[in-house]
């Protein structure tokens, strides 16, 4: 049968008013609530309030609007079971046979910078999801849609059905609202099972499928990839992702959001192997980056805050590289990449700074761990109030500081990184003792022909002897960048002052497992 009447009432009014020009076009009556309503009155279309054709007034400053007997009655009554439709004529019910809903912004709300519970309470919907799944239940005969992106399909539908929808695509529709209404039901309970403390009494997770990748680790493991991974990053061009790109791009993207000024990175199996920095030609702070290893970065991963300019992807195109991540790629960058059809060029959006907020999810046995993300460098505020040795740090010796402990941060502990003010020199990652992470990190230095007479030493967490710390100094790093909080920590600044090295103790540790 043709849908005869329509319910609409959307906080997301995208496409709404075309959808409801072509629904009224096939003689479809409208009814709807509240800043729909007068988005449809507005745009020249004929509706009819809920409270009107209910009899009821909206309530409690519209909190009861639409939980009514002739709104979940016209949903719910099946049109093939006689006694239904002899109920739904004796109580005056008539068919809603589509209804449009999609949810008060609770995610979006509770993701804003000092949202107060109040706030929250408020944007928690109740008359929606309960249309939707009233609808959803009775997809037999009901319509109903979630999401502006299927306003199109379902017109289409209708167009080519004699103003009706097919089953096939009612019970497409209908799993889109459980699913829908499961994960705002889960956003509501992570949200309020919270304490002061941080600590969830209950986690809830569901996302859809949004791809199957190429494979896991390894080319034996299968692996899927659910939620809404290109909201934060747009594949420009390139071979399907895998698990291991997936990591990647996100180590990538977290390591130059910690940069202000145009810096590139290079990275493999998500750690950067090199990093550089210029205020004027990112050629030069590719260089200084490539310079650090010229091994690692082969089929590596390239990450720059800046657009990438044709001059950068010609020398980038000079190595085999697997993934370029930019904000935007100028159009003689992209023409000359695409010549590589096998490299991923992916667009960092906007949405992954809001991304990047959201807690780390990660497996345990039977079990995930939910922790908050490390999205800050801390404890680079005042460090010259920080300096623990005799010497304090010169003013390059401090902007070097700074620059090696956001690079310190990102690399897999235990991490040494020794850097200049702009580039880094060596790096050490990922090794069982710190003292091993710092040979490698001189090992690395000296195979690419850096020298480290002058340089800063950044450690990711406290150095618990001074053997670590010596092993710096011998490599001729002069100032030392730290957590501190060793039992140790007396010895080693005085193997620092015997050296005449500067350091300075953060007071935060930075571990990346």
């Amino acid at each position: 049968m043709a849908i005869s009447r329509a319910l609409l009432s959307v906080s997301d009014k995208t496409g709404l008013v075309d959808f409801a020009e072509g629904l009224a076009e096939m003689g479809v009556e409208l009814l709807s609530t509240g800043g729909t309503a007068k988005a449809l009155r507005d745009a020249g279309l004929k509706v009819i309030d809920v409270s009107e054709y209910t009899g009821a007034p909206e309530l409690f400053e519209g909190r009861l609007k639409t939980l009514h007997p002739k709104v979940h009655g016209g949903l719910l009554h099946r049109r093939d079971d006689a006694q239904h439709v002899a109920d739904a004529k004796k109580h005056e019910i008539p068919p809603i046979d589509l209804v449009v809903v999609n949810l008060y912004p609770f995610e979006e709300t509770v993701a804003k910078e000092g949202v107060t519970l109040e706030d929250a309470i408020e944007n928690i919907d109740i008359g929606g999801p309960s249309m939707l799944r009233s609808a959803a239940k009775n997809h037999s005969h009901v319509t109903v849609i979630v999401s502006p992106d299927d306003y199109s399909v379902v017109l289409e539908e209708m167009r080519e059905n004699g103003g009706d929808t097919t089953r096939g695509l009612r019970e497409q529709l209908a799993v889109k609202v459980f699913l829908r209404t499961s994960q705002y039901d889960g956003a509501i309970t992570n949200f309020l099972g919270q304490s002061r403390q941080g600590t969830g009494t209950s986690f809830t997770l569901s996302m859809p499928l949004e791809q199957e990748l190429r494979y896991g680790d390894n080319p034996h493991q299968k692996c899927s990839l659910y939620g809404n991974f290109a909201s934060c990053f747009t594949q420009v061009q390139g071979k399907e992702l895998s698990y291991t790109n997936i990591l990647d791009i996100e180590a990538a993207a977290d390591l130059i959001l910690d940069f202000v000024r145009p810096t590139v990175a290079i990275l493999k199996h998500t750690n950067p192997c090199g990093v550089g920095q210029d205020d004027e030609d990112l050629r030069r702070a590719w260089q200084k980056a490539f310079e650090t290893d010229r091994q690692a970065p082969f089929g590596g991963v390239i990450v720059t805050n800046r657009p990438l300019t044709i001059e950068l992807a010609r020398v980038i195109s000079e190595i085999f590289t697997d993934v370029i991540i930019a904000p935007e790629f100028e159009p003689d960058a992209r023409a000359l990449l695409q010549k590589k059809k096998n490299l991923r060029l992916m667009k960092m959006n906007d949405a992954y700074l809001v991304a990047k907020k959201s807690p780390v999810i990660r497996s345990g046995p039977a079990s995930l761990m939910v922790m908050d993300r490390d999205h800050s460098a801390l404890g680079l505020e005042n460090l010259e109030s920080k300096v623990v040795t005799k010497r304090p740090p010169t003013e390059e010796e401090l902007r070097a500081m700074r620059f090696g402990w956001r690079i310190v941060k990102n690399v897999k502990s235990n991490a040494i990184v020794y850097a200049q003010a702009d580039r880094t020199l060596g790096i050490g990652a990922g090794q069982m003792s710190r003292v091993d992470s710092s040979r490698i990190a001189v090992w690395k230095a000296k195979e690419a022909g850096l020298d480290l007479a002058g340089s800063i030493v950044a450690s990711d967490a406290m150095f618990p002897f001074a053997d670590g710390l010596q092993s710096a100094i011998d490599a001729g790093a002069t100032a030392c960048i730290q957590p501190g909080g060793s039992m140790r920590d007396a010895e080693v600044i005085a193997a620092a002052d015997a050296a005449g090295m500067a350091m300075v103790f953060t007071g935060h540790r930075h571990f990346r497992h």
